[in-house]
């Protein structure tokens, strides 16, 4: 049933990161932020703040969830503000990694911080125009019994100072009502006046002789590394769709005579942002937007060469998914151009993913669609097409063996179990393709497990696979995609698709 995997002994990925040293000293420095306050901080918390797995990958040794540790740290301090944009609202806007609209991402927020003892004190709308779906989304979220506060966009936003630091601008929107001193403000996604939403507050709370700071916490780029390390090199790649370009920051140089790395959105923005925490406060605490920042993570890494080697990997799996993108409608050619750039800075090419290489060859012997799975102990699976199963089925199970130390000629799954299946599935359900995907071949085999002792072997492995690599030579279904990102298998694809059909699911 399945081809003899192919195994290639690489070396395992080195740890490079202290993670117990980031959450301690992350802590520590908002807690020195909030007293430098005089005992109220808004910081403005961009990024991921659950799964942020862009960090772990570069950062090898990062937990995902490390900014949820470090807020469980402050939890009696904090409490937690969400910004949604009225127009993402309006539009539908989806999540990439999740699939989901960013209003019902505010939910999940809501229950995951609530499920981890953290306070969720309210919901901001901003850029609220009277937008029916934004109404209804209010509605919806009172009826649940959250706070619900609208902010509103400011004409001329951010040139003209005098009108945004007046009762005309901020002076318009709701006054947030919190009640701890670190608030939290995060968001879905970019985009959705975080910033705005921590200004706003500061002349309301000015207005209401409350002493209040603003911060801002970012993990990338990492401020005193330098400008073309790989890990800052990495976070361009990951943000090419909007532009984000790193750069010395000439504010910090000038003031301090130290260099150090911001971007270019936060250095065009800050004069702006200076004059109105002027205008608020009659002088603002910040000469530089890197000192506005609150990001130890470059105080923490232990292996350069860990890092680098985890940052470059990540720039070709971001030019695959970019390139995938483009193929699929949604991303400009410019962006993988961009990418292509990056990676000739680094001095990497494809080839430097060594499934990828695994993968087109097993293509190329068989003339179909293949993938190749690399494990954390540097060994390469590779799957390929059959009657009964997708590569990306096959892949999967051929490592599941590996890692069971189960002979690949055993069958995990009769062909008696697996053609009632696709029977079901072309008879009944409509489908044309008869082949098991991975969900479908997990559910068989967890049922396989039941009665079968070497299948349940095989479903005990399934954990040891996060972290792992894969290669597609074909865009994959979404949901392969999806069970391989549920799995933690970083998985990349070719820019093509298996048929010429006009529609893929």
């Amino acid at each position: 049933m399945f081809h003899k995997s192919e195994i290639q002994e690489l070396t395992m990925a080195k740890i490079g990161f202290d993670n117990d040293k980031y959450i301690s000293l992350q802590s520590q420095k908002i807690l020195d932020r909030i007293s430098y306050f005089g005992g109220k901080l808004y910081l403005e918390f961009g990024g991921k703040l659950f799964d942020d797995y862009h960090a772990s990958r570069v950062l090898p040794g990062f937990q995902p969830d490390s900014k949820v540790r470090m807020l469980l740290q402050l939890k009696d301090q904090a409490e937690i503000v969400i910004a949604i944009n009225a127009d993402d609202i309006e539009k539908s806007k989806r999540r990439g990694d999740l699939g989901i609209t960013y209003d019902l991402d505010v939910l999940r927020l809501i229950d995951a911080f609530r499920d981890i003892g953290l306070y969720v004190g309210s919901v901001v709308i901003t850029h609220y125009r009277s937008q029916y779906t934004a109404d209804q989304f209010q509605k919806r979220l009172e009826n649940l019994g959250m706070k619900v506060y609208r902010h509103y966009p400011i004409p001329d936003y951010p040139s003209n100072i005098s009108l945004i630091v007046s009762d005309e601008g901020y002076g318009k929107n709701d006054y947030i009502e919190t009640e701890r001193s670190l608030v939290v403000v995060t968001a879905p996604g970019p985009g959705s006046g975080k910033m705005a939403v921590c200004l706003s507050q500061l002349y309301h709370e000015s207005k209401r002789g409350v002493q209040a700071g603003y911060a801002k916490f970012e993990t990338f780029p990492i401020w005193n590394l330098p400008l073309k390390h790989p890990v800052n090199l990495a976070y361009e790649a990951a943000t090419t769709d909007l532009n984000d370009v790193n750069m010395i920051d000439p504010f910090h140089l000038e003031a301090y005579g130290v260099t150090a790395v911001n971007y270019n959105r936060d250095i065009e923005i800050f004069p702006v942002l200076n004059a109105i925490l002027e205008k608020i406060d009659g002088k603002s605490p910040y000469k530089s937007p890197t000192e506005m920042g609150v990001n130890m993570a470059g105080f923490c890494i232990t292996d350069d060469d860990a890092v680098c080697d985890a940052a470059k990997q990540e720039v070709i799996r971001r030019y695959y998914s970019t390139y995938c993108s483009h193929r699929q409608g949604l991303a400009d050619k410019t962006e993988v151009y961009r990418l292509e750039l990056l990676m000739k800075q680094l001095g990497i090419s494809t080839k430097d993913r060594p499934t990828v290489e695994a993968a087109l060859k097993r293509a190329e012997e068989t003339g179909a669609p293949a993938v190749a799975i690399q494990l954390n102990d540097g060994r390469i699976i590779t799957g390929k097409t059959t009657s009964l199963l997708g590569a990306s089925a096959a892949a999967l199970l051929n490592a599941l063996k590996e890692l069971g130390g189960i002979h690949h000629d055993i069958h995990l799954i009769s062909p008696i179990v697996i053609e009632p299946i696709q029977e079901l599935k072309v008879k009944h359900m409509g489908n044309r393709n008869p082949r098991l995907h991975t969900d479908e071949i997990l559910i068989a085999l967890s049922i396989c497990a039941a009665t079968n002792p070497t299948a349940a072997l095989a479903m005990e492995q399934l954990s040891k696979l996060r972290g792992s690599e894969a290669h597609s030579t074909v865009i994959l279904s979404r949901v392969d995609e999806n069970i391989f990102h549920k799995l933690g298998i970083n998985v990349t694809c070719e820019p093509r698709y298996q048929t010429k059909k006009l529609y893929h699911k």
